[in-house]
């Protein structure tokens, strides 16, 4: 395949003359998403799901909430691609990430246990730790894993 080719099949989906009113910055932003993504507390409860088992007030959704306000830029893009399969987000972030991210509680899971995921619905199954320290360990060990034996 030729960069004519390549080229060629791109301007069929975005045509290059409709391009020119963006920046290179923006037009990597459409095409990647956002490399470096960030949240904040307000972000996550605003578009966030907790279901079957946690609230927006329940304590290990709170704590869960904290961890990811807490969480470093590469925390980040592990987690994003640990839940969502993409380590980036959607321009406009968390509140462009179509299926929302859902929490939900974890059956019959223990402080040993682990999170568990469905990336495709961007359904996180989360066990209701006794510690937000507990939270952050599980979860950022989970992000470390590759493969889908944690489900």
């Amino acid at each position: 395949m030729s960069i004519l080719s390549l080229l060629a099949g791109f301007n069929v989906v975005f045509p290059m003359e409709k391009l020119g009113a963006f920046s290179p910055e923006e037009v990597r932003l459409m095409l990647c998403g956002d490399q470096n993504p960030t949240w904040t507390k307000e972000d996550i409860l605003a578009y966030t799901e907790p279901k079957l088992g946690f609230t927006r007030e329940s304590p290990g959704f709170q704590n869960f909430v904290n961890v990811l306000v807490k969480m470093d830029g590469k925390e980040r893009k592990s987690f994003l691609q640990f839940a969502t399969g993409c380590s980036s987000l959607p321009p406009g972030g968390l509140a462009n990430l179509h299926p929302r991210l859902t929490v939900v509680r974890k059956v019959d899971a223990t402080d040993g246990s682990y999170p568990s995921v469905n990336t495709c619905a961007h359904y996180l199954k989360l066990p209701d730790y006794s510690s937000e320290e507990i939270m952050k360990e599980r979860l950022l060990a989970a992000t470390r894993e590759k493969g889908f034996h944690l489900n």
